[in-house]
């Protein structure tokens, strides 16, 4: 695992590898103080709390180079996987206009708006009827039947009225049983010998499923990213991919995945969604970040699917 908080110092204060020796540029609330923002960043504890300040020292200097998506009608190479991502459909799976073909179908969650059996049991079938071989998904915060003690607890109660209205393994049966789906969670698969690996988690965003507090609950599931992983695939982005808010100009991502990813895990693409109007692919130069948000920041499923090809393994 890359280093973290706990294990450097700005004189003697706890850093993150990611800030340090940066200054920071200016944020949509206009110039910050740099000695003012740097000794926030040093009296914390860990500063992955303070991610949008973070960013802040880090903008000047990360690369986040918008990159246009492969042409999906032009042919894959036959010795190639071509990869099909969408992302948060939210129940409206039968309305996305086209679906690519492809050999490998990702989903990177959020396919139901808030857990609903019918909803589960339909996005299962439409997936059996899509032409492509492998097809792999991963729940997200807004697939909250999936998440069976975050349910019981008080998701049902707070989005159904009621802790019973649906059974969470019931409901995920439908998904994680339904022949010809791969279904991820902290767990990952091979297809012809490139390594998958998924997970549903990202830093707390309101009180939805899977949400984890910023700092060592992050770093404790992203230390279980495989370094063998090719294509990873999370529901949340990492800090500065993908993961702009509108129109707060501020940013979602987890800075502890954005470190994992870039220093120990360096997959060749990142596949989520999670934050609609951060659609679209970027790069660091090194790892390929596809948002494949489905629905706009207005739920409406506009944005196509996204498609990139991997060379097969020898």
């Amino acid at each position: 695992m890359a280093e973290n908080a706990s294990t450097n110092t700005w004189g003697g204060r706890p850093h993150h590898p990611s800030v340090q020796g940066m200054v920071p540029a200016e944020s949509a609330g206009g110039c910050l103080d740099a000695a003012a923002a740097f000794e926030h960043l040093c009296s914390l504890e860990d500063i992955s709390l303070d991610h949008n300040l973070a960013w802040a020292f880090m903008e000047p200097t990360a690369v986040a180079k918008r990159l246009e998506p492969t042409d999906p009608e032009k042919p894959a190479g036959s010795e190639t996987l071509r990869f099909v991502c969408i992302s948060d459909t939210h129940g409206l799976h039968r309305d996305i206009s086209s679906v690519p073909s492809g050999d490998v179908l990702i989903h990177a969650g959020d396919f139901s708006n808030t857990g609903e059996e019918d909803q589960v049991e339909d996005f299962a079938l439409w997936l059996q009827s899509l032409p492509h071989p492998h097809k792999i998904v991963i729940a997200g915060n807004h697939d909250i039947t999936f998440e069976t003690d975050y349910y019981l607890d008080r998701g049902g109660r707070n989005f159904h009225g009621s802790r019973n209205k649906y059974d969470p393994e019931k409901v995920r049966a439908h998904l994680v049983e339904a022949p010809g789906i791969t279904y991820l969670e902290e767990t990952g698969c091979e297809v012809n010998g490139i390594h998958i690996w998924g997970s549903p988690y990202q830093p707390e965003f309101f009180d939805w499923a899977y949400n984890l507090l910023r700092g060592e609950p992050c770093r404790e599931a992203w230390s279980k990213i495989p370094t063998d992983c090719d294509v990873l695939v999370t529901h949340g982005p990492p800090l500065g991919q993908g993961d702009l808010l509108h129109p707060s100009g501020r940013r979602a991502g987890c800075l502890d995945l954005l470190t994992e990813v870039q220093n120990r895990v360096k997959p060749k693409y990142h596949v989520f969604g999670h934050i609609h109007e951060g659609y679209g692919v970027t790069t660091d130069s090194k790892t390929v970040y596809v948002n494949a948000s489905t629905c706009n920041h207005s739920y409406s499923p506009i944005n196509p699917p996204i498609v990139f090809d991997l060379p097969i393994p020898k």
